[in-house]
């Protein structure tokens, strides 16, 4: 269970456990968390948590939200990650990530969810004209790419791309695809909801058409920054 740490402009601290579902922060007093700030909106924000997962949302407020610097409409909370509202800083807290977190919350694998998101998956990175690459195709030259994390509490894992296509991210959120190819590394935007941010390369949003990477390209999904490294 995550916890949100509240300080305001006067330096009071408390902590808020995220123990249901829906957690509102506003300025009004039926929110879950009341942040007395005439900065803060009457409902600012809410927090999401499906089980271990928490997203936080801006409510269309008028000063808006930050996290890490960053302004925000929705953003997938990660350990440490700082939300700025208002005069008042709140720290997320999540639980303790496991030595194999990354791959077990960002890598898909293939076949894991149906087969309706494979066939997007599939044309998201077919090249036109030819037939949409398997996961068991490999390169006909021997370039090989890695992605290394820069941000979070992942930083320093590394994930080699040694597939054909490597699938990051989570279904519903943000989803990327990684092709590699003959003449390099490809990514693509394949399952981002509706209305959210998508996955960044270099600062810009990726879509549906194919980007090339290259050689300490920064790619942002979920809140979570990575270098593309070529190591061969």
């Amino acid at each position: 269970m995550g916890k949100l740490i509240v300080t305001d402009s006067n330096g009071h601290t408390e902590e808020f456990p995220l123990t249901k579902e829906r957690i509102t922060i506003g300025r009004h007093a039926d929110n879950d968390i009341t942040l007395n700030d005439k900065a803060v909106s009457g409902h600012h924000a809410v927090v999401i948590t499906i089980l271990q997962d928490s997203f936080l949302e801006d409510l269309d407020s008028t000063n808006g939200t930050q996290v890490n610097d960053r302004p925000i409409a929705k953003h997938p909370l990660s350990h440490n990650d700082l939300i700025v509202i208002g005069r008042n800083t709140l720290r997320y807290e999540g639980e303790a990530a496991a030595d194999d977190d990354f791959e077990q919350t960002m890598i898909l694998k293939p076949g894991q969810f149906g087969a309706a998101f494979e066939q997007k998956v599939d044309q998201a990175t077919a090249q036109p004209g030819e037939t949409p690459p398997t996961p068991a195709a490999e390169p006909s030259k021997p370039l090989l790419g890695k992605l290394k994390v820069i941000s979070g509490p992942n930083a320093g894992k590394e994930l080699e791309l040694s597939k054909a296509l490597t699938t990051v991210g989570k279904p519903g959120v943000q989803v990327a695809a990684i092709t590699r190819r003959a003449d390099g590394y490809y990514i693509v935007n394949v399952g981002s909801s509706d209305g959210a941010q998508k996955p960044l390369l270099n600062g810009q949003p990726i879509d549906s058409r194919a980007r090339k990477l290259n050689d300490q390209d920064t790619v942002e999904l979920m809140g979570t920054q990575m270098t593309f490294v070529v190591v061969s």
